[in-house]
């Protein structure tokens, strides 16, 4: 099956401007910008025939096509990624068969969670999947610290027992009241994987409630009734995070450090 990367980054990010061209330096003291960074985490996946990065903004064009990446330049009217990933679909010509978009902000996404998706996605009945990860202790605690610093972080995810999405949140859920004992929480990472029938679908939905509310664009697909299948994926000794608000940038620059990436 053809399977391409789409890779949404946007210069207007409204907690955090300029994110995709600020810096972060690996193990070496060597900076790449964010975007370059997800770019390599992209390519780090097995199965997959092109890698692009979608942007409306010339500066991260640039950046972009400097280190190498191909570009398709997308229109500022797309509001999240995966509409912007229905944008370009109309550039390629022939539809692939799988589109994954890994979003610009998610450096430290190891490349089996994107195989996760596209071994998902070799069910024909799977229109839309996206992994989840079981928080650990320290993951938790991240939330729970942003939470209650009132900075909006990572998004968490309740499903239902057949693994498809109940909900995501950018909330705690469900509630943590005891933190010796804390309930199952799952971490949703950032990365879907689509049929390009459900993006052309999603592009002609108006912008849900829930969708707005949170800030969440898969929520769009479940309130027009699309399943969203979760698929677990295990971190295997990595650290996962997304960079939202700026005290992410020292959190990813002492995982990369740790982990001994360049």
């Amino acid at each position: 099956m053809k399977t391409v990367i789409f890779i949404p980054a946007r210069f207007a990010s409204t907690r955090f401007p300029g994110k995709p061209l600020i810096e972060l330096a690996g193990t070496s003291g060597v900076r790449k910008t964010l975007i370059q960074r997800s770019w390599d985490a992209a390519r780090q996946a097995q199965g997959v025939d092109a890698v692009y990065v979608l942007t409306d903004d010339a500066r991260i064009a640039d950046a972009a096509r400097g280190f190498g990446a191909d570009v398709l330049m997308t229109s500022s009217d797309a509001r999240n990624g995966t509409e912007r990933c229905a944008e370009a679909l109309t550039q390629l010509g022939t539809d692939p068969d799988i589109v994954i978009n890994l979003q610009g902000d998610a450096p430290l996404t190891p490349p089996w969670f994107v195989e996760a998706l596209i071994d998902r996605m070799q069910d024909p009945a799977v229109q839309v999947a996206t992994p989840v990860l079981r928080t650990e202790r320290d993951m938790l605690l991240n939330f729970l610290t942003d939470r209650k610093m009132g900075r909006v972080g990572g998004t968490t995810a309740v499903m239902r027992t057949d693994g498809t999405a109940l909900y995501f949140s950018k909330e705690v859920l469900p509630y943590v009241n005891d933190r010796t004992a804390p309930p199952e929480v799952w971490h949703h990472v950032g990365v879907y994987g689509y049929r390009p029938e459900a993006l052309r679908s999603y592009a002609g939905w108006p912008e849900g409630t829930l969708e707005k509310v949170e800030g969440l664009e898969q929520l769009r697909f479940l309130e027009h009734g699309v399943p969203v299948a979760c698929v677990e994926v295990k971190a295997q000794g990595r650290v996962f995070w997304e960079l939202n608000n700026p005290v992410d940038v020292s959190r990813i620059e002492s995982v990369l450090q740790l982990e001994g990436i360049e």
